[in-house]
């Protein structure tokens, strides 16, 4: 189910890799020796057709279902669920803004009518929802109650936390860490979520495991600057974070004198870790990073989250690979819970803007705590990009 579903969407880099490979040019060539998903493609429902749409095209070539409805898709219109997975990609499309300023996604209207279908039907299938949950937190929490309920296996997030870094580090799970410091750039709920969510992968494997979110606050402008001079997060991880930069030539100055309008994402977990993303919207840094501090370390350990900005978009093929994995084991991959908590500090963090930055306590997020299950590895180099023929 997709939102759109034009050339370089994020419905075409991920469903497209059922019909064109990971390697997205009908070769199967890369990884080495992955070649298709070993998912077909049966129906697909697009709720919004965009002039460049592809999906009636691609429809006829591959032979599967351009459905009318969500339940026409699952049902291959029979009267019950005919498939094996569902992926849900709310994302791009003209949809509405909240009064936060976050773009409403259908996406808990795809699940719930995905829900509706199971439940008419008495059975589930693995689900795997793109990016965050929900643009808000009760959409998301619903979702996730639900997927309990109906024992539906669902996983969601972003395609960064299982991609490349530069450089191959990982933090090592139940490390004394007590804090952990991002770098994001571009559009602030878009792109935000993945810098948190490339900063919780980190988060989640110090010691004890997530204990919850206790206070959210959005700081924006040069107060963020100020709040780094007052000691609220440390220079020392920041610096870190900072010299982890591949693309330093980009900067004649300081990140702090180049980055002039950032927006700061403060969160304070209930075990006493702390976590910044620090978000440039619009002033040259074009990088995920994450960088942290664990006691008893002299160095500050920092990697850079490398994505491959030209087709293949490789690093959608690793979010490909583990859905894959949940369709056939029947278990998440990486916990929802990530998500579910990623999701819910985003929210808490556009609503913290629109009461002007103040910091909220966030005791529906307290509640999140969970383990990290799983453990990032170097991915094979990327392929070059070589075009699908007629794209």
């Amino acid at each position: 189910m997709v939102t759109e579903y034009i050339h370089n969407s994020h419905g075409d880099v991920i469903v497209g890799r059922l019909l064109h490979s990971h390697s997205m040019d009908g070769k199967g060539s890369w990884p080495p020796g992955s070649g298709w998903p070993n998912l077909k493609l049966v129906s697909m429902h697009v709720d919004q057709k965009h002039p460049r749409d592809t999906s009636e095209r691609l429809s006829q070539e591959h032979g599967f279902l351009l459905a009318g409805s969500i339940e026409q898709a699952l049902t291959l219109g029979g009267k019950t669920l005919a498939v094996d997975g569902v992926l849900l990609i709310g994302e791009h499309g003209k949809y509405p803004l909240s009064d936060t300023g976050q773009i409403m996604y259908p996406r808990r209207r795809f699940f719930e009518e995905t829900a509706a279908v199971f439940r008419k039907s008495g059975r589930s299938v693995p689900v795997f929802t793109d990016k965050h949950l929900a643009w808000n937190w009760s959409d998301a929490k619903w979702m996730y109650d639900t997927a309990r309920e109906l024992g539906v296996p669902l996983m969601a997030g972003s395609s960064v936390p299982g991609g490349w870094r530069h450089p191959a580090v990982e933090m090592k799970q139940g490390a004394p860490a007590t804090e952990a410091v991002g770098l994001s750039y571009g559009p602030l709920e878009g792109y935000g979520f993945h810098g948190l969510e490339a900063l919780q992968a980190i988060s989640e494997r110090r010691r004890g495991g997530e204990s919850g979110v206790a206070a959210v606050q959005l700081v924006q402008g040069p107060e963020v600057w100020e709040e780094l001079r007052r000691g609220r997060f440390s220079r020392e991880v920041f610096q870190a974070a900072v010299d982890a930069r591949e693309n330093k030539k980009r900067f004649k100055k300081t990140f702090e004198e180049q980055v002039r309008t950032p927006a700061g994402f403060f969160i304070e977990h209930c075990d006493g870790f702390k976590s910044v993303l620090i978000h440039d919207p619009k002033d040259g840094h074009n990088e995920w990073i994450v960088a942290w501090e664990e006691q008893g370390r002299k160095d500050r350990p920092a990697t850079a989250f490398w994505t491959q900005e030209e087709r293949p978009l490789g690093h959608f093929g690793f979010l490909v690979q583990g859905i894959e994995q949940m369709i056939f084991t029947g278990k998440p991959t990486w916990p929802v819970e990530r998500t579910l908590l990623t999701t819910g500090i985003l929210a808490a963090a556009f609503q913290s803007r629109q009461q002007g930055g103040r910091q909220l306590d966030t005791p529906h997020l307290a509640a999140i705590r969970y383990q990290p299950t799983f453990t990032w590895k170097a991915p094979v180099e990327p392929m070059k990009g070589r075009p699908l023929p007629g794209m």
